[in-house]
């Protein structure tokens, strides 16, 4: 699944892009807010449903005399000033040693096209196979940190770790220090704001385990005290 031509990629050094909005890839009944909170019903089983949950595909160097790793992971955002964002890795994921070990990766954003390649590595997080190999996305190298990246993607978050918490009873948070953010050519503007309607990035919704494009756009940060330049 290589490109037929080099890709063009400008670089933003220590900003970074980020943030998923999701609406539905078809139309279903509109929903309405019952007449009372009496109607509020508990769930037999509490989850974080948290919608949007951001898609990312995280990339790390492996092991000596193993292949580069492609894992699924939850992922955040930390600060916006300075750029952090964290990471939580299940300890079954080959993907928490290799963090522990190199302290350096990046979260590869991507499109529709990739939704199946998505899933493929996601379905095989916990497993040691070369997932470049397996899901047919490129292998490229990052601007700044040692990691490699997915080169479909149409945006890279390169990051160095610089804390780690251990969450019982089964994961581990990363926190990280974006260091680099590059782009592909349209994505941005000219003042690094990310283009949203123009590429057709998808987040996932914790609570159905579904994708969804990003919709409608609705407002923006500081809308209601008359602001527009907050990004993050």
């Amino acid at each position: 699944m290589a490109p037929s031509q080099p890709l063009s990629r400008r670089v933003f050094l220590t900003s970074t892009v980020g943030g998923l909005a999701v609406a539905c890839l078809e139309a279903a009944p509109a929903w309405a807010p019952p007449p009372s909170s009496d109607d509020r019903i508990q769930l037999a089983e509490p989850g974080p449903m948290l919608p949007p949950a951001p898609a990312f595909l995280l990339t790390v160097k492996g092991m000596p005399g193993d292949p580069d790793e492609i894992s699924v992971v939850w992922t955040f955002v930390v600060n916006g000033k300075p750029p952090q964002v964290g990471l939580s890795v299940h300890h079954e994921h080959v993907a928490q040693k290799l963090l522990d070990r190199h302290r350096e990766f990046v979260l590869n954003l991507p499109v529709v096209d990739l939704v199946e390649a998505f899933d493929r590595v996601d379905m095989n997080s916990s497993t040691v196979a070369d997932k470049f190999e397996l899901s047919g996305l490129t292998r490229g190298k990052a601007a700044v940190v040692d990691a490699p990246t997915v080169e479909e993607a149409p945006v890279h978050v390169e990051c160095r770790v610089f804390h780690t918490l251990d969450v019982p009873p089964v994961r581990k948070l990363f926190l990280a220090e974006v260091v680099a953010t590059t782009v592909l050519e349209g994505v941005c503007d000219d003042a690094g704001r990310l283009r949203v309607p123009a590429v057709p990035f998808f987040g996932m919704t914790a609570g159905s385990g579904e994708f969804y494009t990003m919709g409608q756009r609705v407002g923006h940060i500081g809308q209601t005290v008359g602001r527009s330049d907050i990004k993050y």
